[in-house]
């Protein structure tokens, strides 16, 4: 494991979803669903869609899927020394890289995420370089972390539900896809055939996507916009090394082990690779250390 990584020790959420639930509208499925909590817990906001009002159906309804308003104090909040107008054009830039071929945006996008903007421009008669940061990953207080769950992306014909959104500094990095806790016949390859179904649909909707987690009661698999269905892999410990606690779900381990935000952000800059095979991008989520064996360390 990269050394880099800190331990995480195991967080047991489960005498909060009382809590939670009162909070929430029970009425919802997601609202039932335990998994809230262990976000929470973790040091997420959590709020359902409706909460988020004019500004994320804007953005819903221009197929870009960010919190406008959220980035924008992100990155002043971590580029501190960054004019507005600066800042405005990373914005810019992010939201330009929806045009053309979907997989192509979302590795420029992940070289964004990784690397930074670097915007140039004119400062008396001279030109000047500025690199804006989308995430913090020294200072992560720095970073807003949201979690947004009943999703209705309301676009042409795409009507299902998604259980949940997770925004990084406005950018929807992360998305969440269960299966109806009313159908006992459901099974995690329908729910990533919903997903190549809405992909397909909407696919500007994923040009920031980083993760896609799909789940089906408290079995669940991690995979990218690119993952085939053998790809997508359970995440088995929540650090790498740890054996899991009895009565941990699935579910639970992947949320604490991916979602962590020091792992989070060590995941995107180590864990993501992009290939070409010629025309195809296929994007790559080496997760093996955590989706074979507890116990195995890695470094690099």
């Amino acid at each position: 494991m990269n050394p880099k990584l800190s331990q995480v020790a195991t967080v047991k959420a489960n005498h909060l979803s009382g809590r939670l639930r009162q909070r929430f509208d029970t009425k919802s499925r997601v609202a039932l669903q335990d998994w809230l909590t262990w976000f929470e817990v973790i040091g997420y906001t959590i709020q359902p869609d409706l909460d988020l009002g004019k500004e994320w159906v804007e953005e819903r309804s221009h197929l870009k899927g960010i919190l406008r308003d959220r980035l924008y104090k992100a990155l002043k909040q971590i580029n501190p020394k960054a004019s507005a107008d600066v800042i405005k054009k990373a914005i810019s830039q992010i939201i330009c890289i929806q045009s053309g071929n979907i997989f192509e945006s979302n590795q420029i996008f992940h070289q964004y995420l990784i690397g930074g903007i670097d915007i140039v421009y004119r400062d008396n008669d001279q030109t000047v370089s500025e690199k804006i940061w989308l995430i913090d990953s020294f200072n992560l207080l720095n970073n807003d972390w949201l979690v947004i769950y009943s999703v209705n992306p309301i676009q042409r014909g795409l009507i299902r539900c998604w259980d949940a959104i997770v925004f990084i500094n406005g950018l929807p990095l992360a998305l969440i896809i269960c299966t109806d806790i009313n159908n006992r016949n459901a099974t995690l390859k329908q729910v990533y055939q919903e997903f190549q179904s809405d992909k397909q649909q909407n696919p500007k909707l994923f040009a920031y996507n980083e993760f896609l987690a799909i789940a089906c009661g408290g079995r669940a698999r991690i995979g990218t916009l690119t993952s085939h269905w053998e790809e997508f892999q359970p995440w088995r410990t929540i650090d790498g090394e740890s054996f899991p606690h009895k009565g941990e779900t699935e579910l639970e381990i992947l949320i604490q082990g991916i979602f962590d935000k020091r792992r989070f952000t060590e995941l995107l800059k180590h864990f993501i690779v992009f290939e070409r095979h010629g025309a195809i991008i296929d994007k790559k989520f080496r997760c093996y250390p955590f989706c074979t064996v507890p116990h195995l360390k890695v470094s690099g």
